[in-house]
């Protein structure tokens, strides 16, 4: 199968992750990175032999047909734009943009040329989370009724060298994490239908204390705590907190409640982990996981499935459409904490297609 072009805007901290997995997926041709900061481009192409350019350049070069989009929300969008001008596909970092309104111009664009969209995140598709989905949909729980979905921590100032951007418009633990949780349960459970939520923010500035920036006070623009209970179309209600303001906990990432048992999905931020199952009459006992891609980071495998999907004419699974669902779950949030009423999520995307459970390694078919 022929390999398909990639270029990479935006060589911040989560480049380096997706360089180094791309070498997992054959078909990826990663032949170029750039950055409006060139001297970072320039870095990250020396430390893996890629050729560093400018934006434009790496637009305007034919061989590239797919372009990630690794710069910062507040800007997802634009960046996209430019690439589909340019005739590209375009596969963004999370969120898809920073609010529907935005999101939906991108996907217009991108229908009107002929292109694809895809975006973050795609650790749904690692082997746990393909594993908890296959057992779910032979009934090993049941039907499923609740869950729930826990991301807390203090705060991402402790170690990301330049933390800014998580407390100004388009950051916020919602924004920035709820994508991995939310897509999750899309891909176990199906679509939202409806939003309650009440949010919070425990302080108008925060101290970085990580390097190289410590000691510098930033603003907090947005909630940093959100509680909230997402409905379900299958039906389920699962209770989700996404929070920046918490020292410690317990809880598990996610767990869902069927009418015949439990099970603990992995954290959905990464691609492996520990399954397991529970029951009103058994302990805990821990499944196999059966599917590929659990076992180390292979953050750019949405990537590499769109690129296959190109070169087979087939849906590509971590597409626009489910982003823009996520999306639109996560303003939900917000919205129902702001108007004090539930919010019903209009889109309606399909689960993506399963993986198979027999890949060889860098297959996706």
């Amino acid at each position: 199968m022929d390999r398909v072009g990639i270029g990479i805007i935006g060589c911040g901290n989560i480049s380096a992750a997706y360089l180094k997995a791309s070498r997992a997926f054959p078909i990826l041709d990663v032949r170029a990175v750039a950055d409006i900061d060139l001297a970072a481009a320039a870095a990250r192409g020396a430390e893996f032999g890629i050729p560093a350019t400018t934006v434009d350049s790496l637009l305007a070069d034919p061989a590239i047909e797919i372009v990630v989009n690794l710069t910062v929300p507040l800007v997802h969008v634009a960046v996209g734009l430019q690439a589909i001008a340019a005739g590209k596909h375009v596969h963004s970092e999370k969120p898809l943009g920073i609010d529907t309104a935005e999101a939906r111009t991108l996907l217009a664009a991108a229908e009107a040329k002929g292109v694809r969209v895809g975006s973050a995140p795609d650790t749904f598709l690692g082997g746990a989370h393909q594993t908890c989905r296959r057992l779910i949909d032979e009934g090993a729980i049941g039907q499923p009724l609740a869950g729930t979905a826990f991301f807390m921590c203090p705060g991402h100032e402790r170690w990301h060298p330049n933390p800014g951007f998580y407390y100004l418009r388009g950051g916020g633990p919602v924004l920035d994490m709820a994508p991995y949780y939310v897509t999750d349960l899309v891909n176990l459970l199906g679509p939202v239908a409806r939003v309650a939520a009440i949010t919070s923010r425990a302080r108008e500035t925060r101290t970085i204390t990580s390097q190289p920036l410590a000691g510098t006070v930033i603003p907090v623009e947005v909630a940093t705590h959100a509680a909230a209970t997402l409905q379900f179309v299958s039906g389920p209600v699962v209770t989700m907190v996404m929070s920046f303001d918490v020292a410690r906990h317990r809880h598990r990432p996610i767990e869902l409640y069927g009418s015949e048992g439990a099970m603990a999905v992995p954290d959905p931020n990464w691609f492996g982990g520990q399954i397991e199952i529970g029951t009103a009459t058994g302990d805990w006992r821990g499944v196999i996981t059966e599917h590929a891609y659990a076992n180390g980071n292979f953050r750019i495998i949405g990537v590499a499935d769109m690129a296959h999907a190109i070169r087979k004419g087939r849906p590509h699974r971590a597409s626009g459409a489910l982003a823009f669902h996520v999306l639109e779950v996560m303003e939900a949030v917000q919205r129902s904490s702001d108007e004090g009423r539930h919010i019903a999520i209009e889109s309606r995307p399909e689960r993506p297609a399963m993986l198979p459970a027999d890949l060889a390694p860098g297959e996706l078919d």
